[in-house]
C-alpha cells in the first residue's frame, strides 16, 4: 500500500477527480460541471481544496478558506473534510487535520473551526480524538 500524497487542487482537471470523494460527503451534489463551477465561485471567495491522492487516485479531501470575525479572530474554517470509505482507517483524516493545522499556522491563524452534524457520532469521536473540541451549536435556516 502507498501512502497518502496531499496536493492543492489548482486545475479543473484536478477538481473534476475530485467531485466523486466530494459526493460522499455532499449527496446533493449534481454532477461534475456543477460542482466544478461551484468551487470556481468559492475560490473567488477564498475557498481552496487539498486533494489526497495514492496510487493516483483521489481518496480525501478538505476544502477550507481563511476569515476573520470578532469570535476567533483570523481562524482557518474547514468547510468539507473526506475520506473515502476504504480510506477511512488508514489514518487519512488525521493526516488531513494536520495539513489544515499547518496550514493554519502558515496563514497566521490562531483557530481552527469546522462544522459537523448533530447526528454525525462517528465524525464526533473522530474530531474528538484530534484534538478539537465541541464550543458551539450552529443554528440555520433554510430560506
Amino acid at each position: 500500500m502507498s501512502t497518502f500524497q496531499l496536493r492543492p487542487v489548482d486545475s479543473e482537471q484536478d477538481c473534476r477527480a475530485c467531485f466523486t470523494v466530494m459526493r460522499e460527503l455532499r449527496p446533493h451534489l449534481a454532477d461534475a460541471d456543477a460542482f466544478t463551477a461551484q468551487v470556481r465561485r468559492q475560490a473567488a471567495q477564498g475557498y481552496r481544496l487539498l486533494a489526497a491522492w495514492q496510487d493516483e487516485q483521489i481518496k480525501g479531501l478538505a476544502g477550507y478558506r481563511v476569515q476573520e470575525n470578532l469570535v476567533y479572530g483570523r481562524f482557518l474554517y474547514v468547510d468539507d473534510l473526506v475520506a473515502e470509505a476504504d480510506a477511512r482507517r488508514q489514518g487519512l483524516g488525521g493526516k488531513l487535520i494536520d495539513a489544515m493545522r499547518e496550514q493554519a499556522q502558515r496563514q497566521g491563524c490562531t483557530c481552527l473551526v469546522l462544522d459537523t452534524g448533530l447526528g454525525n457520532a462517528l465524525g464526533q469521536r473522530f474530531y474528538f480524538r484530534q484534538g478539537l473540541l465541541a464550543t458551539a451549536m450552529h443554528f440555520s435556516q433554510s430560506l
